[in-house]
């Protein structure tokens, strides 16, 4: 591990892997104990990420399992559950015909409560097709819903992509 100093630097923090090492950026006037405070959740968020990223088709098909009991009702089963580079308009999508659910691998950097709303969303297509009101409603049982939405917005703004439509919005 490296921890930088920058004259410039005059608040932020931030962390980044080069290679085998992590590089930590801090402002020179931040004291040693700050620093050491700084430097232990830098890496520790960056490790988070890291892992985040490293995620299994069968560890999203438990996943799947897990919210569908906590939000769904245990109605909503899928078949299987998988990462998709193919996905470049949607964050998900489901065939409730197989009961499939695919998520776009551009979900795997993002916080699990991102992911477990697409997830959320992809299964209750498993127990209403459409976007109807009713299927809203499932969705909306997910307690983030409207948080993971506002995400994945602010996500496509800073990435300079459009965003799926509101009808589907995963």
């Amino acid at each position: 591990m490296e921890v930088r100093r920058s004259r410039r630097r005059r608040r932020t923090v931030s962390a980044y892997r080069d290679g085998d090492r992590i590089v930590v950026l801090i402002p020179a006037t931040m004291s040693k104990r700050d620093e050491a405070t700084w430097v232990a959740d830098m890496v520790a968020r960056l490790e988070r990420k890291e892992r985040r990223k490293h995620r299994s088709d069968s560890d999203l098909l438990a996943r799947a399992a897990r919210l569908n009991d906590l939000y769904l009702g245990g109605l909503a089963v899928p078949e299987s559950v998988r990462w998709v580079t193919n996905q470049t308009s949607r964050w998900g999508s489901c065939t409730p015909g197989d009961r499939s659910i695919r998520l776009s691998t551009r979900l795997q950097g993002m916080p699990d409560w991102v992911v477990d709303y697409v997830l959320v969303h992809e299964l209750a297509h498993l127990i209403e097709a459409g976007h109807t009101r009713e299927f809203w409603a499932w969705v909306e049982r997910y307690p983030r819903s409207e948080r993971a939405r506002g995400y994945l917005l602010g996500w496509s703004a800073g990435a300079d992509v459009e965003p799926p439509s509101s009808e589907s919005e995963a």
